[in-house]
This record gives structure tokens, sequence and C-alpha cells, in this order.
């Protein structure tokens, strides 16, 4: 997942360098909504871990 959120803000870089704007808020815009998917993803996950032990 953390890949994903590295390749939609290249996008976003090179898409705000070239000008396009509305591309580059769309694309900045789903790397927003993976790495938060992703933030309660490691939530979830280190509480299990600690629910196991």
């Amino acid at each position: 997942m953390v890949r994903w959120i590295v390749i939609f803000l290249v996008i976003a870089i090179i898409a705000a360098i070239f000008g396009f704007g509305g591309i580059a808020a769309g694309a900045a815009g789903i790397a927003k909504i993976i790495f938060y998917i992703f933030l309660v993803l490691l939530v979830l996950s280190l509480l299990s871990s600690l629910f196991r032990k």
C-alpha cells in the first residue's frame, strides 16, 4: 500500500510541475485516501498483535 501512496504522490508532483492542477489534485487526493487507509490498517494490526500476546 505504501508503494501506491508513493506512486500517486509522484504523479501528483509531476503533474504539478507541468501545470495540470486538476490531475495533480486528483492524484494527491487518491494518495491521501490510501495513506489514511494504510494508517487504519496499521493501527488495527498493532492492536491485534497486542491482544494475541
